[in-house]
């Protein structure tokens, strides 16, 4: 299912124009338009899902199929030092666009990108009781 409102939708399906590194029957890959280092990607299907919650799960496993081929190509070609594949759900976790897209960010060193966050410190009854309630009711 396409969503006529959504600009991913328009672009994955070529309905707007873009710089289009990959293509198959499910997915498009563009570079970013506002990208956070030279090489950056956007790997975008074709059907619509707000998030990761909403896609199948053998469509996630084939978008990580085609971020690692294009990852693998955008490191070697541009020398790139590294790469981070980003994946945000939801306004607070920094997705802009309701359509499930996994970013391709090539890495060189000191790029001045800080796509990191500051490690925290539970206590061990914190943690335990984190994982004891993300796992209650769950079936074995």
């Amino acid at each position: 299912m396409r969503d006529d409102n959504c600009i991913f939708c328009k672009i994955a399906n070529g309905e707007i124009p873009s710089r289009t590194l990959y293509e198959d029957e499910e997915f498009r890959v563009i570079m970013d338009l506002g990208p956070a280092t030279r090489g950056h990607a956007l790997i975008l299907p074709k059907e619509h899902y707000a998030n990761l919650f909403e896609i199948p799960a053998d469509t996630a496993a084939r978008a990580m199929q085609v971020a690692k081929k294009v990852g693998t190509q955008i490191v070697e070609k541009l020398g790139a030092n590294g790469l981070n594949v980003v994946q945000n759900n939801g306004e607070c976790a920094g997705q802009t666009v309701p359509h499930f897209h996994i970013h391709l960010i090539p890495r060189y060193q000191d790029d001045g990108q800080h796509i990191l966050w500051k490690p925290g410190k539970l206590s061990d009854e914190e943690m335990d009781a984190i994982r004891d309630q993300i796992l209650a009711d769950q079936e074995s």
